[in-house]
Parts: C-alpha cells; structure tokens; sequence
C-alpha cells in the first residue's frame, strides 16, 4: 500500500491536461478582452458618429429653418437632439438631452456653431455592458463623446444658374425697396443723382443685399433685362466658364454645370435675351421633380423627391452699383458676382421664371475674401 501511494504521488500523467486546461482558460479570457476592447473602440467611434451628426443636423437647421432660434424647443436643438439620436452605440441610443446642444462662439466672433456632447454613460442609467469585464469587477464601460459644427459664410458655389440678377440695394427714389423698383443712380441725362440708391456688399460694414433671415419666401418673377434698367425682376444670361450658345445656356439650366464660381468672378454677358433656351430648360430642370412645391407655412420646399429637390437653384447676384457704373461710362454691361441666393423654380409664367428665395449652402474658396455678409453658409465639422 505504503509502495502503491508513493507511485501515484510521483506519477505525472494528467499533468498535460491540467496545462492545456488552464491555458485554455487564459486564452479564453485574453480573447473575451479583446472582444471587450474592440467593442470599446467600437463603441467611441459610434458615439463619435453620433455626436457629428447632431452637430451637423443642428447646423444645418440654423441655415434652414430659424438662425436666431437656439432655445430648447427650436429647430436647432431638436434637430441636433434627433440626429444624434438616430445613430445608435452599441445597439443602444445615447442620451443627449437639450442642455448638452450649445452654441458657442467662433474665432471669427459670430455665434455660429452647435456643440453636441453624447452620453451612454452610469449617470445616464445606460452604460455600455462588458463581456468579461464582470471578472474583474467592471461590468460596464462610460462611452461619450462630442463635436462641433459651424454655419460659415461661403464665398463660392458651383451648379450655378447662367442668368443672373442685381442684388438688393437701398432704395432712395420710392423709398422701401420692393420688387418693382430700379436701381437709380442717375437721372435720364446721364446726371448723378442727389439722392441716388444705395449698394453695400457683401463684404461691408452695413451691407444691404439678400438676407435669409429676412427674404426667404420672398417671390421673384423674373423676365429678361431690357438693357436699360436694373431690377430685382430683369434678369442677364451670362457665359459659365466654358460655355456658350443657347444649346450650352439651356443645359446649364437643367443640368448642373460643376464650375466653381467665386464672388468677385466676373460674368462675361450672353449676347441676346435667351428667352427661349431660359423658358425650355427651365421646364426641364421642373420635369425632373414636378411634385415639388414651396409650402408658405413653413416656407420651406415640400413634395420632392429627393433629399434637395434640384429645382433649388444658385443665382448669382451681380453688384448694380459695378454694373451702372459701367454702363454710364460708356462701357458694354460689366457683371460681376456679388453675392448669391437660394431659389426655388416653381415653374414658368409664359416664358417668365417664377420662384422663392431660399437658404441654400455654399463652399468656401481659398484665397478668395469671404464676406460676413455672404447669402449661402458652408456647414461643415471643426472638432
């Protein structure tokens, strides 16, 4: 017996087993971490996702809906609430309540961002689970994360319509401007005015061009210039970089033209009224969502196919004050792009273009001014 015990405690087979055993073990435990890590990180990455959208969301809501609006029950706040909302962590929403959507302040002075921190965190009551975080007494994980985004001013666009208008200016002969009016500088002997109209740009203190904030909804039926006025209702065809003709003119109606055009540009005249390539290809570019329509109660665009009905345009403004000036010193009409507008082609009125100004984004040059002032906002992410 003595013999028989001493054998086994001597005996080492099994000993493989209770090895490969406790490394599978191990091995187990090293690849549920990493499955927890992973799951971390993808995780934060998630949060990321949904914290820019919400930036952006309650960007672009600014731009679109009410800039001036940043309570919690404004477009701006419950638009970067539901954009956060709907990219999930995890498989979980994340909490993001009206106080974590701020609006702080830019380098350039202008209260034009949106803030938006998102939370799966213990203090919400919804953390993000472990796998084999509970062996070691960690259960679950805080995952939060935030972002910025900003509504800029932008100085350039591109699918840009080949007509063009004057910008708003100062009325002085009839007093408040209105669509109906000219812009006057001199009288018919070529005399200046003592009280002629007043053009600010863009890009100056107390500029008096389109605002969104102001004119959106505003209806312009526009009609080829005459040559001999400026109004907000004559428009100018002028040659896109690279084009010309009316075959060339009524395509880029219809279709979008990709130049990047700048404020500043100049916009070299189209020779003739284009009245007939203007009527044909805006009855195209209508055809191609004809169930849009401008609703007056929210004065937004309703009805369309697409997440931006293509019937929005981007109409260049040009400076009357550069254009009358030309003209009086005798030379051909001189056009240069002084700032742009949204607008919605509701369709034709015999071969006059109805439509509403709208907001509308913009891109952003290098080495190009861009004016505080400046009708289209470029949205983009800044942290």
């Amino acid at each position: 017996m003595r013999g028989r015990i001493t054998h086994l405690r001597r005996d080492e087979r099994g000993v493989t087993l209770i090895i490969v055993g406790a490394g599978f073990m191990a091995l187990l435990a090293a690849t549920t971490l990493a499955i927890d890590v992973g799951m971390f990180m993808m995780a934060r990455s998630e949060a990321q996702n949904s914290a820019d959208s919400g930036a952006l969301a309650g960007a672009v809501a600014l731009v679109f809906n009410d800039y001036n609006n940043r309570s919690a029950s404004g477009p701006a706040v419950q638009s970067a609430l539901g954009g956060a909302r709907a990219n999930h962590v995890v498989h979980g929403t994340v909490s993001v309540t009206p106080a974590d959507v701020t609006f702080p302040t830019g380098p350039t002075g202008q209260n034009n961002r949106v803030h938006v921190t998102v939370r799966r965190t213990a203090q919400r009551n919804n953390p993000v689970p472990t796998l084999i975080g509970p062996i070691f007494g960690v259960p679950t994980v805080d995952i939060m994360a935030d972002a910025t985004a900003e509504a800029s001013p932008a100085n350039a666009e591109t699918c840009v319509m080949p007509f063009t208008i004057p910008d708003k200016w100062s009325e002085h002969q009839t007093g408040t401007w209105d669509e109906s009016d000219t812009f006057d500088m001199y009288d018919n002997k070529g005399v200046a005015l003592s009280n002629p109209d007043l053009y600010v740009p863009a890009g100056q203190p107390g500029a008096t061009g389109y605002n969104p904030a102001v004119d959106t909804g505003l209806q312009l039926v526009l009609k080829s210039n005459n040559q001999n006025k400026t109004a907000p209702s004559f428009y100018n065809p002028w040659d896109l970089p690279g084009s010309t003709g009316a075959s060339d003119y009524s395509n880029n109606i219809s279709a979008c033209n990709t130049n990047i055009v700048a404020i500043g540009d100049p916009m070299n005249p189209e020779p003739g009224n284009m009245v007939g390539p203007t009527a044909q290809g805006t009855a195209d570019l209508v055809a191609k969502d004809p169930n849009a329509y401008w609703d007056t109660y929210c004065s937004c665009v309703k009805g369309s196919a697409f997440g931006k009905s293509p019937r929005v345009a981007i109409v260049p403004l040009y400076d009357p004050n550069y254009y009358e000036t030309g003209k009086h010193n005798g030379n051909n009409a001189s056009l240069k792009v002084a700032n742009y507008i949204g607008f919605f082609i509701e369709g034709l009125n015999g071969q006059q273009v109805v439509g509403r100004i709208t907001p509308v984004t913009g891109l952003v040059k290098g080495g190009v001014p861009i004016p505080d002032a400046a009708f289209p906002k470029a949205i983009r992410l800044v942290q």
